[in-house]
Parts: C-alpha cells; sequence; structure tokens
C-alpha cells in the first residue's frame, strides 16, 4: 500500500511539473516569429531608408533636432566622406532587398565587396591627407576634426598611425597601392591592365586632337559577309582547308564576332582554258546567285550569354562568357571556366568534362532545339557552347567561291565547303585530302553537298582538265548531269556495272603508273609539266573524280569486292589524278568498315541519328546534335577536331544553268578526247605490273570463270564420270563451287545433263579432250600451279 501510495504521487507531481512547463513555454514564446530572409528583407529596408533621409537632410536647409545630430555624428566620424557614407549605406541596403532576385539583377562578387570595404577608409585617410597638407597646413589632425574638414576621426586615427610607422614618403606610398588593389578588387582587373588602360586613353586623346585622315570607303556588297581584317595573319591550319581571316585580341567584357560587317568581295578566279580550246568556263555571275542577308541582335547574344553565366553558375560550373562567333546558323560562345572553392581553402578550375555534360541542362534554360559544346575550342583556351540561331541564314555557293578563303587555294580541284560558325569562308583541295567520304541521314543536306561539289568543280575545269564518273543507284540525284561532256560515262544507275567500272579506273591508274615511269613522272602534275613542253609526244592527262552517291547499296550487292576496289583505289590513285568521293546515308560498320575508313581521312559528317553512328563515321560524337539542313562537321585528314560548317547550297535552277552551259557549248566533233560515250564494261581484268601485296588483291583468270576448270576437266577425263561429289573430294573444295563446276562443264558440253536419278553424269570425251587441246601451253601451266595452291590430286 505504502508503495502504491508514493508511486501515485510521484505521477501526480511530474504531471504538475509538465503542465508547468507548458505555461512556461508558452509564455516564452514571441509574439513575432520572423525567418532570417524576413530580417534581413527588414534590416535592407531601414538602411535604405536613413541613407534617403540622410541625402535629403543633406540637401535641405532645415533639420529636425534628431536628424541634425545625426548629421552631426557623421561629420564628426567620417569629415567630408559623410557625403559618400549614405550612399554605401542606401547600396547595402538596396542588396539586402534584392539578393533574392539573382537572375534579374546582377550579384557583387565577394573580392568587390573586399574592394569597397578596403576603398572607403582609404578614401577618409586620402582626404584627410589633402586637407592636412593643402588646405590646412598648419592645423593639427585631431583640430581638422573638430571643425569638420578632411577624413573624420578614422581618417585622422589612419593617417596618424601611417605617419607614425612609415613617415610622409611611406604613406604615399602605402595609399597608392592601397588604390591599386581597391581598383584591381572592384574592377577585375590586374594594376598593370589599369596602367596601360590609362595611357592608352591618354594617348586616344591625344590622337583625337589631330586631323582625321580620310580614309576610302569599302566597297557595298549586296549580300552580307564576314569581316577579313587584314592586321593580323591567320593562324596555320591543316593543308587542305583555308579559312577566312579573324580578329585578333578580343577586348574585355565580351566581343561579338559575326558575318554583319561587310567582307572584302574577291572575283572568281577560274583557270583559263588553253589557247585554241573549243571549250569556254562559265560565268559564276551568270550561274550562281548570291545569299541572302542575316539579322541578327546583340541584346539577344548578351542575354543569351548571361543566361549561360548564370545557368552553369547555379550548376556548380561557373564561367565567364569572353567572346562570341556569330555564324549563319549557330551562335558560339566562347566561355572561359572561373575557380571554385573546394574543401581546405584550396581553389581550382572547373573541369571541362563538367561544363560538357551539362549540355541538356543548357538547352532547357536557353528554349534551344540542341546544343553542342566544343570543349576545347582548338587554338583557344576557350569552351566553346554553340547555340542555334532563331532565324538560321542560307549560305549560297557563290559567297563561298568569291571568299579569300577559297581564292587562296591553287589547283583546279578546289571545293567551296561553306561557312564556319564565325561565319568565315571554308574552302578545300580534294587533291589534298585526296578522297572524301560524306555520311547523313535523309533529309541533312548530303545530296546538295555533292552537288555543290559537282558544281564547283565544273566552274573551274573543262573536259580537257577533268572527267568525271558518276554512280547514282538511286536514279534521282545525278542523273540530271547526263549530257555534259566531262563524263566517261552516262551516269551508272545499274549496280551490277558499278564494280567493272571500278576496275576500268584501276586500269586506268595502272596505265598512268606505265606512262609515268616511262617519262620519269612522279605525279600527274609532274607528267602534264612534261607533256606541254614542246617536243614532247604526250598529251597532258585530265582528273578523274569518281562520286559515288550512295555507297550501301553497293556494299548489299558485292561487298567484298566494293571494299578490294575501292581499297586500292585509295591507296594508289592519288599520283595518277584519280580521287574518291562516296556519300551514304547509312554510316554503319557493314557499310563504313574499317578499310574504308583508313583510306578515307577526309570526312563530312551530317545530322545522323545517334551517337552511335557519329562514331562511325568520326570516331567521336558529336553529329547526333547538328541541326539538319546542311549543317555538318567537317574533318580534314590532318586534324584532331572536326570543324563545324553550315554548307554552301546550289539550288535547282543554278545546276539546270550550269547544265545547260556545258549541254550547249558541246564540241566532241573538235575535241581529241573520246567523247562522252558508255566505257568498255567488259569483265577483262587490269594485268598488275608486280604481284599483289595481299591475296585478296589478286585478279583472277583471264580465260575461265573458274580457274580449276581444266584439271576438272581431266579428273573427268580420267574416271569417265562426273559428279559433284567426286570433285569435291579430288579437288578438295567446297559443295558451291564444286557445283559451279559441274554446271560450267555442261554449258561446254563435256557433262551431260541431270536425270535427277542419283546416278553419275556421263562425260562426253571427244569434246572433252577437244577443250584441252584448245587450251594453250600457259594456260595448261596456270591451271597446274592453281591446282597445286588449292591442293586438288594429280590424275
Amino acid at each position: 500500500m505504502t508503495k502504491s501510495r508514493s508511486r501515485s504521487t510521484q505521477s501526480s507531481a511530474a504531471g504538475k511539473s509538465r503542465q508547468s512547463s507548458r505555461r512556461r513555454s508558452r509564455a516564452r514564446r514571441p509574439l513575432i516569429q520572423l525567418t532570417r530572409d524576413q530580417w534581413l528583407d527588414l534590416l535592407g529596408g531601414a538602411l535604405l531608408l536613413s541613407a534617403v533621409l540622410t541625402i535629403l537632410s543633406l540637401l535641405s536647409p532645415q533639420q529636425g533636432a534628431l536628424l541634425h545630430l545625426w548629421l552631426a555624428g557623421l561629420e564628426r566620424l567620417f569629415g567630408w566622406g559623410m557625403f559618400i557614407a549614405p550612399l554605401l549605406i542606401g547600396a547595402t541596403g538596396l542588396w539586402l532587398i534584392l539578393r533574392r532576385f539573382g537572375e534579374r539583377f546582377p550579384q557583387p562578387q565577394p573580392e568587390q565587396i573586399a574592394g569597397v570595404a578596403l576603398g572607403f577608409p582609404t578614401a577618409l585617410t586620402t582626404l584627410h591627407l589633402i586637407a592636412s597638407r593643402i588646405f590646412w597646413p598648419k592645423v593639427a589632425l585631431l583640430q581638422l576634426v573638430e571643425i569638420g574638414e578632411g577624413g573624420g576621426l578614422i581618417g585622422a586615427a589612419l593617417l596618424d598611425l601611417s605617419l607614425r610607422l612609415v613617415g610622409s614618403a611611406g604613406t604615399l606610398v602605402a595609399l597608392l597601392m592601397a588604390w591599386l588593389v581597391v581598383v584591381t578588387l572592384i574592377g577585375g582587373i590586374s594594376p598593370a591592365e589599369a596602367v596601360q588602360l590609362l595611357f592608352n586613353r591618354r594617348a586616344r586623346r591625344e590622337e583625337s586632337q589631330l586631323p582625321l585622315p580620310e580614309m576610302p570607303q569599302p566597297k557595298a556588297s549586296a549580300t552580307t559577309r564576314a569581316p577579313q581584317p587584314a592586321a593580323q595573319s591567320p593562324l596555320p591550319r591543316p593543308a587542305p582547308i583555308v579559312l577566312g581571316e579573324r580578329a585578333g585580341q578580343e577586348p574585355p567584357p565580351l566581343k561579338i564576332n559575326g558575318n554583319h560587317a561587310e567582307q572584302e568581295h574577291l572575283d572568281f578566279n577560274a583557270p583559263t582554258p588553253p589557247s585554241g580550246s573549243p571549250w569556254r568556263l562559265p560565268a559564276v555571275t551568270d550561274i550562281l546567285e548570291i545569299g541572302s542577308e542575316q539579322n541578327f541582335s546583340d541584346d539577344l547574344i548578351r542575354k543569351q550569354a548571361r543566361i549561360i553565366e548564370e545557368t552553369l553558375s547555379s550548376l556548380g560550373a561557373p564561367v565567364k562568357v569572353l567572346e562570341t562567333n556569330t555564324g549563319p546558323v549557330v551562335v558560339q560562345f566562347g566561355v572561359e571556366p572561373l575557380f571554385v572553392d573546394l574543401r581546405g581553402g584550396k581553389r581550382t578550375k572547373v573541369k571541362v568534362s563538367k561544363i560538357a555534360a551539362l549540355a541538356d541542362d543548357l538547352a532547357l534554360a536557353l528554349s534551344a532545339r540542341s546544343i553542342r559544346i566544343e570543349a576545347p575550342i582548338p587554338g583557344k583556351g576557350l569552351v566553346g557552347i554553340e547555340v542555334p540561331n532563331v532565324e538560321p541564314a542560307v549560305v549560297a555557293l557563290r559567297d563561298v567561291l568569291e571568299a579569300r578563303a577559297f581564292a587562296k587555294l591553287k589547283g583546279t580541284l578546289r571545293m567551296g565547303l561553306g561557312q564556319d560558325v564565325s561565319g568565315q569562308a571554308v574552302a578545300a583541295d580534294l587533291r589534298a585530302m585526296p578522297h572524301l567520304l560524306i555520311a547523313g541521314t535523309t533529309g541533312s543536306g548530303k545530296s546538295v553537298c555533292v552537288n555543290a561539289i559537282i558544281a564547283a568543280l565544273l566552274l573551274q575545269n573543262t573536259p580537257e582538265t577533268l572527267r568525271l564518273m558518276l554512280v547514282d543507284p538511286k536514279r534521282v540525284e545525278l542523273t540530271q548531269y547526263n549530257g555534259i561532256p566531262h563524263l566517261l560515262t552516262p551516269v551508272i544507275v545499274d549496280v551490277d556495272r558499278v564494280v567493272p567500272a571500278l576496275r576500268w579506273v584501276m586500269r586506268e591508274m595502272d596505265t598512268r603508273y606505265r606512262r609515268f615511269a616511262k617519262v620519269g613522272a612522279r605525279n600527274i602534275e609532274d607528267f602534264n609539266r612534261r607533256a606541254g613542253k614542246k617536243g614532247s609526244d604526250d598529251e597532258p592527262l585530265p582528273y578523274i573524280v569518281v562520286i559515288v552517291d550512295e555507297l550501301a547499296d553497293l556494299m548489299l550487292q558485292s561487298p567484298e569486292e566494293t571494299e578490294r576496289v575501292l581499297c586500292r583505289l585509295a591507296q594508289m590513285a592519288r599520283a595518277t589524278g584519280i580521287h574518291l568521293i562516296l556519300a551514304t546515308q547509312r554510316p554503319s560498320v557493314n557499310v563504313v568498315t574499317g578499310l574504308i575508313k583508313a583510306n578515307f581521312p577526309a570526312r563530312i559528317a551530317f545530322a545522323v541519328a545517334s551517337s552511335v553512328d557519329s562514331r562511325v563515321i568520326l570516331d567521336m560524337p558529336g553529329a547526333e546534335r547538328l541541326l539538319g539542313r546542311g549543317d555538318m562537321l567537317f574533318m580534314p585528314p590532318d586534324a584532331g577536331q572536326p570543324l563545324r560548317l553550315q554548307g554552301a547550297f546550289v539550288s535547282d535552277r543554278e545546276l539546270e544553268k550550269l547544265i545547260g552551259h556545258w549541254q550547249q557549248g558541246q564540241a566532241a566533233t573538235v575535241v581529241t578526247l573520246p567523247a562522252a560515250s558508255p566505257l568498255p564494261l567488259k569483265d577483262t581484268p587490269s594485268v598488275p605490273a608486280q604481284e599483289p601485296l595481299f591475296p585478296e588483291f589478286a585478279e583472277p583468270s583471264p580465260k575461265f570463270e573458274d580457274e580449276l576448270l581444266p584439271t576438272a576437266v581431266e579428273i573427268l577425263l580420267a574416271e569417265d564420270r562426273a559428279s559433284i561429289s567426286l570433285l569435291q573430294r579430288r579437288m578438295r573444295i567446297g559443295y558451291t563451287r564444286a557445283a559451279r563446276l559441274v554446271e560450267l562443264l555442261e554449258e561446254l558440253g563435256i557433262v551431260s545433263p541431270d536425270t535427277n536419278q542419283g546416278q553419275f553424269r556421263g562425260v562426253n570425251r571427244p569434246v572433252a579432250e577437244a577443250f584441252l587441246r584448245s587450251l594453250t601451253s600457259e594456260d595448261q601451266a596456270d591451271a597446274q600451279e592453281h591446282a597445286a595452291d588449292t591442293g586438288a590430286e594429280p590424275w
């Protein structure tokens, strides 16, 4: 009983204590509960209100008692700095109020806040030094405070401390160093740049007083072209391409480069046909049209630059946009990675891979269809962020052919590819490539690029200097060129005729090598130079360009033979003036094989479906982020990174004019070259000058479809019967080849037809013996050699 009573007493006491604690907590709870942000907002409003009242009191002759005391305290504390103090107080209050609107209002950096904190006492010290040395040199420092002059108590205390420690000269040096640090922190520039800026401004002021010389006005152009300053030579580029010049240094904070300035207009320098030639090159001004003018807004570009900086900064990758390059389709923002703080007080720059991984976030922030990041830009310490233009422009082929970049190239196989991300024309020489591989999905601009290349070649060459072989299995892209005198044969549309045509090109290559060896020439340029001299019996050879519009159809029809012929031409045909251009809309490993890629270092990738297809054509991702309609990545043969270009556009109307010019001007009866007639596409092999490097490159026997046919006839004569299994056992070959041999023997009348009764076939001995007697000794030796290579048993 006693224990139970004690427990009940303890429980009741505990209940009373809990009730009393609840009452005390309710009594202690404040009436106004504000968050930290709300307190900061109130503090900012109070500071801003006090700054406004202070400024109004300084301007008003009548002041109340409270404001009079406030101004007297400011005057005693800051002296002349009392006019600066309300501005700093108001700026602090405004910053506290607007700190949440970081996307709309720029936020001060920590170094800028430190610069202001150091600059205000430095200004007070400087003001007190000026008052004590210039205006009141005989008045003590503290007496200046009493009369309200100088920098107040703070300025007097700091100046007195400095004079006691380092003296007058040291004080001047210390103040100068302090001001340099303040300018560096607030302005974000180094002291050397500040001094240089000061001297440059002084020099410009002196130059402005001199009379300005009259500058010649540039010739106006109907189209908008990129600026090409001549003050600075362009950086060395890879051998086969030439870029327009760009401006050198970019002044801070942001430089916008674009093709909105007038570019120097050059005439198209087509080579002149030799004297006595019946051919006349077409005029570019009559065939091609100029491009349209591009419109863009500097304000929009600066807005996009600010969005890029704020988005990456919020994602932990702060950057600074230093330059922009405005192209016909995209705008490239050159950003510099900034430093981020790590644990332990260390600082490091943002990794390039981190910026590249945020491409989708940037596309969302900019409301862009697709964004490609070039990390880094070759030759610059910047990361390129390429954003599509709101209104893309069309790059006309004429604009590229009349650019300085095209004029710098020499030769007759120049191609105008398009314009890069800064609006500069890009041209290439097919002789230096020497072969080109093009890939892209349907509608990406692949066929337009092929037509632009053909148009550029036809504008520079007559049939005496260039012959074309066009392959178009789709029958819709290249068939319009039928009838021009440049064609070696009408456009090939039958897939079965492609491989024999390529074999003819291979025989032409071997023939040219033998002609080079006869005169001691190393390549076609050397041979044509020797042939052009007096007393030479040789005639100059034309270049041959083979263009295949769809490689996938050839690889499906005969993949091994097509790959073998293309690789042999790509390896050896450059010196003979034979060049290949292959295009496909399916860049898979079955179409663009490893051997083909190894022999075609120059490649163009248009928009593809996935990064896997991009890796097949370029060995790197990136083409899957292209925009289509001529947007491409050009990989020169000796460059590590591809160039993003907007391909040159040539319309159907322009092509009709060009084709009509050559069809009307055809004079095959006068020219000594063969007319555009079909080639002898018979399946006859070429005879190589030496043994092939690889067995699969060996040519078939010239007499028979199968070189084992004579050996099979001898075996059947010895056995006096014929069957597929007999040839398999005796000749050690597979079923398919043995069945084909029996079919050939049946066509020759040596073997009787099959009766479908499972018996041996008969052998017509007179016909078989006559067949063997018709063979020459050389053919018999070749047959025996082939039989020995395959392991056939001697009969």
